[in-house]
């Protein structure tokens, strides 16, 4: 669903964010498809792949107590790196 609070992406932010959910989770590579995380809201370009308890649950999502991410010493920009080594090289930098 499209926040009204930020503008609707354009053709190649789509496809952008239909290429990141496509992918597996950047924290705990769950196999996709995932759920396009956006660093900042409405930046599409850093829209990151996670998996719903990674992005959403309680215990472990960057928008609940992020236990997972401080398990595995990550954090935003981290994951963003290996997003971008992934889609570009094939493979985590």
């Amino acid at each position: 669903m499209q926040s009204k609070n930020k503008r609707k992406p354009t053709v190649s932010e789509q496809a952008h964010i239909v290429a990141v959910k496509e992918m597996d989770c950047g924290v705990c590579d769950l196999s996709g498809p995932s759920e396009a995380h956006e660093i900042e809201q409405g930046q599409w370009f850093t829209s990151i792949p996670l998996c719903p308890d990674c992005h959403r649950g309680a215990f472990n999502g960057i928008h609940g107590q992020a236990r997972i991410w401080k398990v595995k010493k990550l954090d935003e920009l981290a994951v963003l790196n290996q997003t971008i080594a992934k889609m570009l090289y094939g493979r985590a930098a």
